[in-house]
């Protein structure tokens, strides 16, 4: 009798590994009743964008992620990697008309496809995250020491915040011990993937340090939205009867105040990500 082999991973190109960053782009773009952010038919707190906007920068960035996942194949230099998100971001400047639609995503989701693109194969969220630190952590850490010039940056230093450079020098914390499990536990549990999604958003606007949250609404903005997503979840979160209405009202108060977890959707977006890499 012959013995049992497990199957070996599958492999991954870089067009695989692109090709799921832009659709979990549009994961995140598509999921409603979303507080604050914009939908396919809501623009929440933003006068300036809504989803026509987001498709055009969605779009432009296609290539983006692909050519990180080669860059990582090749075990890239972080100084190339930054030399790419930086053109990553001209392009989506430059569809958007000037709009910071996707810079969040440009970082946190180019360097997850590094990542992928090292590893070359079907592998856990864990293994994507060590990999990550092992061959960028340094550089990483030694980033998040420069002073900020951007909005998000300086509210982050303002109020003493972990700033997303902090979060991916420690290698995402957030996405991937709470954004990611709570989406795999809704989802193993039952949910539809929409209301596993809006659950594993709140769940990371309740403890991310979210800092176009504080740009927007200082820090009292920041604590006012995690404890608003602490309690819908204490609720029942998405699932309950009735959790899509709470969504919905929560949403709008802070279109009243004009907040906007950015960051937080950009987290989802990667933990979308890490689902479909998964699969």
């Amino acid at each position: 009798m012959k013995p049992h082999h497990a199957p070996a991973p599958l492999a991954l190109s870089a067009q695989d590994i692109g090709r799921a960053a832009t659709l979990s782009l549009y994961d995140e773009l598509a999921l409603s009743p979303k507080p604050g952010l914009v939908t396919l038919t809501c623009r929440g707190s933003h006068d300036d964008m809504d989803a026509h906007t987001f498709m055009r920068s969605l779009l432009a960035l296609r290539g983006y992620y692909v050519r990180m996942a080669e860059l990582g194949a090749h075990r890239a230099r972080f100084d190339a990697l930054e030399r790419c998100g930086i053109a990553a971001e001209a392009r989506m400047l430059a569809a958007t008309r000037g709009i910071n639609t996707h810079r969040g995503a440009i970082f946190m989701l180019g360097l997850l496809c590094a990542a992928a693109g090292a590893v070359g194969r079907r592998a856990s969220p864990a293994e994507l995250r060590a990999t990550l630190l092992a061959l960028w952590g340094p550089a990483l850490a030694a980033r998040a020491q420069r002073p900020s010039t951007l909005p998000g940056g300086q509210a982050a230093q303002r109020y003493q915040l972990r700033s997303a450079s902090a979060e991916a020098a420690l290698g995402f914390p957030t996405l991937f011990e709470t954004t990611e499990p709570a989406l795999r536990q809704r989802l193993s549990g039952g949910l539809a993937r929409s209301t596993a999604r809006l659950d594993a958003l709140f769940a990371t606007i309740a403890v991310l340090d979210d800092s176009n949250l504080a740009h927007r609404g200082g820090l009292a903005g920041l604590r006012h939205a995690q404890a608003q997503a602490r309690a819908f979840l204490a609720a029942g979160g998405a699932g309950r009867p009735g959790g899509l209405q709470a969504a919905a009202a929560i949403g709008r108060d802070f279109v009243q105040r004009r907040l906007s977890p950015g960051g937080a959707a950009d987290t989802l977006a990667a933990a979308c990500w890490l689902q479909r890499m998964g699969e």
